[in-house]
């Protein structure tokens, strides 16, 4: 998803997200009521949580794209984060009729300004994709059209970056390598993710939330040290693995 509004703010890559008294429902089921968050300026931020609990909802919140929310939801320096957002599907959300480098330059271009092809070729370089520029989305690998996504997301270079299970359609070694390239290119930035998987939470997080219960909480967060993305191998990864299973475990109805 493209944020419809040029980057107003500041260059300013390190502002974080302060939300509070955010309350959605629909019909008679209440999925947040009065809930509260802040996420650090510059942190990686990983919410795991059963299917349908709200975690994407609370997402979309973030991003401005459910109207029938109430709540307030600012940038840490108080300002509104319009325009200082972005936000990147679980779906790649190509268009098929555009090549890798016109979907990297896509929110440019719905905004009628000037497409910089030199930075967004650059991007596609940085993800592996140098040798691919002109190719449609249908002659592009599931993993491969993941990396054109990124770059768009990258291209529109704000210093908010909400994702929604951005991986999960593509294979096990395909998804650890994205993680490693996301950590790497949203260094500096503010990433909230929505993840099912509670290794790619102990990989990337520094910080990693579990939502439940209904309506939904977040819980204190856990805050596992050392930089981001970890090695498989680190035996505090397979710790944190072990304690976010069994805390998903207990968080299930």
């Amino acid at each position: 998803m493209l944020d419809p509004n040029p980057n107003t703010g500041s260059d300013d890559l390190t502002i974080g997200i302060r939300v509070s008294g955010a309350q959605l429902g629909f019909g008679d089921t209440k999925i947040f009521a009065d809930l509260a968050v802040d996420f650090a300026p510059g942190s990686f931020t990983c919410i795991l949580g059963s299917s349908g609990v709200g975690k994407s909802s609370l997402l979309r919140m973030i991003a401005g794209l459910v109207p029938n929310s109430t709540g307030t939801i600012v940038a840490s320096d108080g300002e509104a984060l319009t325009g200082r957002i972005t936000y990147m599907d679980q779906r790649d959300l190509l268009l098929p009729w555009l090549c890798a480098l016109d979907n990297v330059m896509l929110g440019a271009r719905l905004r009628g300004e000037p497409q910089d092809r030199s930075r967004a070729t650059a991007l596609l370089a940085q993800v592996g994709l140098a040798d691919h520029p002109h190719k449609l989305p249908r002659q592009l690998s599931g993993g491969m059209r993941q990396r054109v996504a990124l770059a768009r997301t990258l291209m529109e270079d704000r210093p908010v970056v909400l994702m929604d299970e951005p991986f999960s359609a593509v294979d096990a070694l395909t998804r650890m390598k994205l993680q490693d390239l996301s950590a790497r290119l949203l260094a500096g930035r503010t990433v909230v993710m929505v993840t099912h998987d509670p290794m790619e939470a102990a990989r990337l997080g520094t910080c990693v939330h579990v939502m439940s219960g209904s309506p939904a909480t977040l819980d204190d967060g856990f805050h596992p040290a050392g930089s981001v993305p970890r090695e498989l191998a680190d035996p505090e990864v397979a710790d944190l693995h072990r304690t976010l299973l069994g805390k998903l475990e207990l968080a299930v109805p």
